[in-house]
């Protein structure tokens, strides 16, 4: 690692509160506490039984962990989880804020021993940043230059022992020399109906909601195999029966809520169906690159490719060709348009 000046004063800004705002505390509090209440992603709660069980045993600290897959998943519930299966305090921030080398000095120099350091969106850590989390995680030393000019020197400082849980969404952006370092990547799936209609039953009963098993469900597959969006879902369900008077969420007062909201059978909101209703009528049977949807829709580029399109695909609503971007003949079907002549997939 080349020596760079590092500033030790501490930043207010590097560690992002939990919860700053009342939908923030209020989405806090649905999170699971202990791997034993963590619903789904049966294979790496297993494996990380394991993990957290052998460190316990050997009064160690965990190895680094890193969770990767798509956003509302449960990265960052897991990150607390490992903090209390293993009894220690958590700190969180993300890659973002960590700008500076300094800004990860005064994290890694405020640790105390056996405590969980949570990098949100790791992948967006800068490259010097980066070079001083390498010993960090590898040695727990920090290599500090004090000093400028013919004067300077440089002195080593012995870090505590800690846990980095990074997540990520963009597994290929993380660099291989950091992706390395981690003792355990654990990749999170989407989740099915029944795992997600348990936690939005599981929810309900937190947020003191009466709700039918069917309308859990109607809930759960309206909330593309994501545990956040399901949550959210939830309450605007729970609104809407408040203000209409519905003691108990059944199955009509969910579809009427959810309705009313703009989410649609397959999950769909507004700009998925602009998306889909310019493929399938104005673009008819062409394919459309991306930087000419995202004009017709009003969105930025980055937006429709990293947000809707992926659920698209997964529905098979639309697929990417050479050419650009193509309807389905599910997604006609689904917009209730008829397909002009052929051409469909």
């Amino acid at each position: 690692m080349s020596r760079r000046d590092i500033d030790l004063e501490p930043l207010q800004s590097v560690v992002t509160p939990v919860a700053d705002e009342q939908e923030r505390r209020m989405e806090v509090s649905l999170r699971p506490g202990t791997l034993h209440d963590f619903v789904g992603q049966h294979e790496l709660v297993r494996h990380l039984e394991i993990v957290l069980g052998s460190a316990r045993a050997r009064g160690q600290s965990v190895d680094h962990l890193l969770f990767a897959g798509p956003p509302g998943l449960g990265k960052t519930s897991l990150a607390g989880i490992v903090a209390v299966e293993m009894g220690s305090g958590l700190r969180i921030t993300s890659g973002p804020v960590l700008s500076r080398p300094g800004d990860l000095a005064a994290l890694l120099t405020d640790l105390q021993d056996g405590d969980v350091l949570f990098i949100d969106e790791i992948h967006r850590l800068s490259r010097a940043v980066e070079e001083v989390l390498y010993p960090a995680m590898e040695d727990r030393r920090l290599d500090v230059m004090i000093g400028r000019g013919p004067s300077a020197r440089a002195i080593r400082l012995d870090l505590p022992s800690f846990t980095l849980v990074g997540a990520t969404t963009r597994t290929g952006l993380v660099a291989a020399p950091l992706r390395d370092r981690f003792g355990f990547i654990g990749q999170l799936d989407l989740y099915d109906v029944a795992e997600l209609t348990v936690i939005v039953e599981r929810s309900a009963a937190l947020l003191d909601v009466s709700i039918a098993e069917d309308a859990a469900a109607t809930i759960a597959g309206r909330s593309r195999g994501t545990p956040r969006i399901a949550n959210r879902l939830l309450r605007r369900v729970r609104d809407f029966a408040a203000v209409q008077g519905h003691r108990v969420v059944d199955t009509e007062v969910a579809v009427e809520a959810l309705d009313l909201f703009g989410v649609d059978e397959y999950g769909l909101d507004k700009i998925d169906r602009r998306i889909l209703g310019l493929l399938c009528g104005q673009f008819a049977n062409l394919p459309v690159g991306l930087t000419t949807l995202a004009h017709a829709c009003g969105e930025e580029t980055a937006t429709i490719e990293d947000a809707y399109e992926p659920y698209l695909l997964r529905e098979g609503l639309l697929i990417r060709t050479p050419r650009g971007r193509v309807a389905t003949e599910r997604a006609f079907e689904h917009m209730g348009i008829r397909p002009r002549g052929g051409g469909l997939v």
